[in-house]
């Protein structure tokens, strides 16, 4: 699994450059020369890693794509029924369920609450994680500058809990979110939460990988059409990286946006779940 963030940080890095200099078309070549690897190496990188060739990926996060997506998921419920589920509110309720906490504790910061928290390898570089009994609290992607802050974060978020280190409690979590094909159960979500962002965070959730919506459109769905700013705060509020994908939501015009764990995951994201969706097999040759 280490070798997924080692890799991941090779692939964030082919795709800063491809994105970058996508009018000049650079060759396969070019981008190995830029990560400082061989060509055979990167495209072997990019199999492993996203199934596809660079040239490929690319195809899946320009505006012209994404703005096709876009009018897929005009409405909401309907994807959802699209993608063969049945509630708008609970589109993975077979492997997602999302619980707030009560104002009693929220109040009291999470008295009498044991967390376990973990930093672990993902295809998406690391990340940190919190769990309760009840399920998630906590879901950040980090790197050596932010890991003792995510730490700080959810001390300060839930500062009368108990909080202890456990990465062997916190990666069967891990496990589950990265290779749902696999899962057994329910994955639980524990949120502090204003009604109106838990309406957000719910919508959210209605999106399937390899979909896209705005804002706009979230607003709408939950009644709230004129709240586009509010719901944009909302999403970047997010507490649980990935499994509420807040990196699903995009501008209208087809541009992905500032991401808060940075623009070019958020491109990796939806290339590598967009990829995926389409069944794409890598082609061998200059990117």
């Amino acid at each position: 699994m280490e070798q997924d963030t080692y890799n991941y940080d090779k692939v964030a890095r082919a795709i800063s450059y491809i994105v970058s200099n996508a009018r000049e078309q650079p060759t396969l070549f070019d981008v190995a020369d830029e990560v400082n690897t061989s060509q055979f190496h990167l495209q072997r990188v990019f199999s492993d890693w996203a199934g596809i060739s660079p040239k490929k990926f690319l195809q899946y996060i320009t505006a012209s794509y994404l703005k096709e997506k876009i009018r897929e998921s005009q409405n909401l419920a309907e994807l959802a029924e699209q993608a063969g589920l049945s509630s708008q509110s609970r589109v993975y309720d077979h492997f997602v369920s999302i619980e707030a906490v009560t104002p009693h504790e929220f109040r009291s910061g999470g008295q009498a609450l044991e967390i376990s928290y973990g930093f672990h390898p993902t295809p998406f570089g690391e990340c940190f994680i919190a769990v309760t009994s009840r399920g998630i609290c906590a879901m950040a992607f980090v790197d050596e500058a932010t890991r003792d802050h995510q730490l700080v974060l959810l001390e300060k978020k839930w500062h009368n809990a108990l909080i202890v280190p456990d990465a062997e409690r916190t990666r069967p979590f891990i496990n589950q979110i990265f290779s749902p094909e696999k899962a057994t159960h329910k994955l639980p979500l524990l949120v502090q939460g204003t009604n109106f962002q838990l309406k957000v965070w719910e919508a959210l959730l209605t999106i399937p990988p390899g979909a896209v919506t705005t804002y706009q459109h979230i607003a709408r769905s939950i009644g709230s059409p004129g709240a586009v700013r509010a719901v944009g705060t909302a999403v970047g509020d997010n507490p649980v990286a990935f499994i509420i994908p807040c990196h699903r939501v995009i501008r209208k015009e087809g541009v992905l946006g500032e991401y808060r764990w940075g623009s070019v995951r958020k491109k990796a994201l939806i290339g590598w779940e967009a990829s995926r969706i389409a069944g794409d097999t890598l082609v061998e040759d200059i990117i």
